[in-house]
């Protein structure tokens, strides 16, 4: 095994499927760790992970994550501070509210297999700004 260090990007290395900005952190074998950027008062597509579940810890701004799994349902307020779970298999959509961008550091076990991942979905709220 090797040591892997990485220091985060000022510009985006990629954009995920549901629009956020992506800046690549470390990757191991049974996980990967990425920042995401989500522009003041936009909302993301809502997706759902085919292989993959996520943990997110927000580290700036706020807004709300929409989550959706079989016949549960919630809306819940994301701030600095807060984490949150994305199952396998959960459909999701966030946005940022207020004059800042929302952004979170993101874990993806196994790491993120590629763009095939994401399904769209049917969301809650319109898509865009």
């Amino acid at each position: 095994m090797s040591f892997v260090t990485r220091a985060l990007n000022p510009t985006p290395d990629e954009m995920a499927p549901d629009g956020s900005e992506v800046r690549l952190l470390a990757r191991a074998m049974a996980g990967s760790l990425a920042h995401f950027t989500l522009p003041a008062g936009t909302t993301s597509a809502a997706i759902v992970h085919r292989s993959v579940e996520e943990l997110w810890y927000v580290t700036s701004g706020a807004g709300e994550l929409w989550r959706r799994l079989d016949d549960h349902e919630e809306v819940v307020a994301l701030r600095p501070g807060v984490s949150v779970t994305i199952p396998r298999g959960a459909a999701f959509q966030f946005r940022a509210s207020g004059a800042d961008s929302l952004g979170f550091v993101g874990v993806t076990m196994p790491p993120w297999p590629g763009p095939d991942e994401a399904l769209p979905v049917q969301g809650k709220w319109p898509v865009g700004a």
